[in-house]
């Protein structure tokens, strides 16, 4: 089964779930013999339970990690982020473009904007590539109005209340 028109979603805002949505979408994709492809953007630091299924569900549904451990600081950047940033960048055009995949998930490419290892022109870029039969997905916080405007739906996850701010840390399963 390939897409007959494919189109382009953003998952932004301040609130949880963008990459639980998108990976929601992925699933379902799957279950109807779509390929998948995400490509992670500045989310190094360890194994998360959707790579393991993706293990499972392999290979159907593909995830590359990119990004070193830890957090970047937009106002003192490490150029090791940089290069890691526009590394992952070709990758996302390669699997955007190379007829592999029939959904593409390029996950936190959005706040990979907001701290300038990217820019929001490289975002553009890869929208105005896509080709016709395939979707595209880009989550992450801070989605640029050029972006937004440029995709066919936007979807803000807006926080009311978040249980972290009782203390509660990530959890296996739930947040990792």
């Amino acid at each position: 089964m390939a897409l007959e028109r494919g189109l382009v979603q953003v998952y932004t805002g301040n609130g949880k779930g963008k990459t639980t949505a998108a990976l929601g979408l992925a699933l379902r994709a799957v279950g109807r013999g779509l390929r998948v492809c995400m490509i992670q953007f500045i989310k190094g630091g360890g194994e998360y339970g959707e790579h393991l299924a993706a293990q499972k569900l392999a290979p159907q549904l593909t995830i590359h990690q990119t990004g070193r451990d830890g957090w970047i600081f937009r106002d003192n950047l490490d150029p090791e982020d940089i290069r890691i940033a526009r590394e992952t960048l070709v990758l996302a055009g390669k699997a955007l473009t190379d007829g592999e995949y029939d959904l593409v998930v390029l996950d936190e490419i959005n706040g990979a904007a907001w701290f300038g290892v990217i820019t929001v022109d490289d975002i553009l870029r890869l929208i105005a590539e896509k080709p016709a039969n395939v979707e595209l997905v880009l989550t992450g916080r801070s989605a640029d109005g050029r972006v937004i405007a440029a995709a066919d739906l936007v979807t803000e996850m807006c926080e009311i209340k978040h249980y972290y701010q009782q203390g509660v840390q990530a959890r296996v399963g739930i947040e990792k």
